[in-house]
């Protein structure tokens, strides 16, 4: 069996005090029942754990049934941190599972077939991580804002969710994680610390991860809401 995790537990600062974009309406949903229902329709998942606040997770609940999200089995609490909600997740995905997605609540344009993309990969080389070719010229600052360098892009990816993995292999990076106590932004990070071979997935710009109101504007858009 394929698990997702759909992590929706930050604290949102970027979107404004005591707000919870997760949950915040995009169109007639709330902006994490789109993920939820991207996983819903993708043949290659079997179940799904949602993450969310622990004072979200009654509403949570409701909206799962509500949206009729049948691959939910599970709605539980998540960690200070990211790794700590991915983690969270993880302790409820079985042992026999083969390939774990992960995928942050906040990304609502994700689509099947970027899942199934990832999983497919993940069963091949055991990781798929969602990801965009950065076509920007990137600049390096010094002090200030006065231009240090121009950075070379042509190697340079701008990573995203959904990340698919082998389920043993994703334990394994977050063992080392907690042992040796370090902080990592995404599960790509962990699974880079025990595997040199973490394959990435071209994924489009329209992926986007709704961090402040104006996104919420352009994912309308792009949902046609």
């Amino acid at each position: 069996m394929n698990f997702g995790i759909v992590v929706a537990a930050g604290k949102s600062e970027r979107m404004g005090p005591d707000i919870d974009k997760a949950f915040l309406s995009l169109g007639t949903r709330p902006v994490v029942a789109y993920s939820l229902m991207a996983f819903e329709k993708c043949p290659d998942v079997d179940s799904v754990v949602l993450v969310v606040r622990k004072d979200k997770l009654e509403a949570a609940r409701a909206m799962v049934q509500m949206f009729g999200c049948a691959k939910v089995k599970r709605v539980v609490a998540g960690g200070i941190r990211r790794q700590d909600s991915v983690l969270n997740g993880l302790e409820h995905v079985p042992l026999d599972a083969k390939i774990v997605v992960v995928h942050d609540g906040a990304r609502p344009c994700v689509t099947s077939e970027l899942i199934t993309e990832v999983v497919n990969s993940a069963k091949r080389f055991g990781s798929g991580v969602a990801a965009c070719k950065i076509t920007d010229t990137i600049k390096e600052i010094g002090r200030g804002l006065t231009i240090a360098k121009t950075v070379d892009r042509t190697k340079l990816w701008a990573v995203q969710t959904p990340q698919a993995f082998r389920r043993d292999l994703l334990a394994k990076a977050f063992e080392v994680v907690k042992r040796k106590r370090m902080v990592v932004t995404d599960e790509s990070s962990a699974v880079e610390l025990v595997c040199d071979d973490v394959r990435l997935v071209a994924a489009p710009w329209t992926n986007i991860k709704i961090t402040t109101p104006n996104d919420l504007v352009t994912a309308r858009r792009l949902l046609n809401l």
